[in-house]
């Protein structure tokens, strides 16, 4: 029977599942016969059952949401034609420089993204947002990491369903200082810069979606046809411009865009 909002007892049971794996640190895996997911929609009706049963049990709120598969070769690889989201619970909001223990984690990874601040809300709209039309309600740009739990996943194994009932693996944040004055800037072509443990590698900002406001834009619009509208103060993580990392005990990273700063994080040993 469904409840209001239109979340059923299946989707309950199946985030509890997901949870109790979560604190027994049970590996991940894809969702297989009575907890398989039918299609999409009762995917992220189940990610919203998580969500709110993760939320009344830990007393956090929701400080944004974040873009996975924002390369077209990892959406084909499980077989997807869009990025997914997950959202970002406010008590794994941390500030930069930041240090994690991976003993909190069963498997972290790190992504390197542009996050966008939001200055008010995104009501719908009569036709979809696109970069043009989101980037006036964004009041900040801050350089980020993502942090990502994969719950020591065997990516043979690996489906898109799963991932979003799991939200979609969000584990947190690292966020630099914000950046108001952002407006002169080509987002699709800012340069990036990591310096990690002795090497630098190097990417631009459009790397994810071609732009941090087209990912937004998606975003908008996907929670928006969800009923869950993003709004003022939230912030948008944009997806990562560089190939995720497994940090080691003792590894540090500083990830810099042009013209907007830098965010750093040092893994305890």
């Amino acid at each position: 029977m469904a409840e209001r909002g239109g979340i059923g007892e299946k989707e309950h049971a199946v985030a509890r599942h997901l949870l109790a794996e979560h604190a027994s640190r049970t590996p991940y895996h894809t969702l297989t016969g009575d907890l398989a997911l039918a299609d999409m929609a009762e995917a992220y009706r189940t990610q919203q059952a998580f969500i709110s049963q993760r939320r009344e049990a830990a007393g956090s709120g929701i400080a944004g949401y974040k873009i996975a598969l924002t390369s077209k070769a990892m959406q084909d690889f499980v077989g997807v034609d869009h990025p997914l989201l997950g959202a970002i619970f406010d008590d794994t909001v941390h500030a930069s420089p930041a240090e994690i223990s991976l003993a909190d984690f069963q498997r972290v990874g790190i992504e390197f993204e542009l996050a966008l601040r939001l200055g008010r809300d995104v009501p719908a709209a009569p036709a979809a947002y696109d970069a043009a039309g989101i980037a006036p309600f964004v009041d900040a740009v801050i350089p980020a990491f993502e942090l990502v739990e994969d719950r020591n996943a065997v990516y043979a194994d690996f489906d898109a369903l799963s991932l979003v009932a799991d939200n979609a693996w969000s584990a947190g944040v690292v966020l630099g200082g914000p950046v108001g004055d952002w407006r002169g800037l080509d987002l699709a072509s800012t340069p990036t810069r990591l310096e990690a443990n002795g090497e630098i590698e190097t990417a631009t900002t459009g790397a994810a979606l071609g732009s941090p406001l087209n990912a937004l834009a998606w975003a908008a619009n996907e929670l928006g046809a969800q009923g869950r509208p993003l709004s003022a103060g939230m912030i948008v993580m944009t997806g990562s411009t560089m190939k995720t990392r497994f940090p080691a005990s003792g590894e540090a990273f500083r990830y810099e865009i042009e013209s907007v700063g830098a965010v750093g994080l040092s893994i305890l040993p």
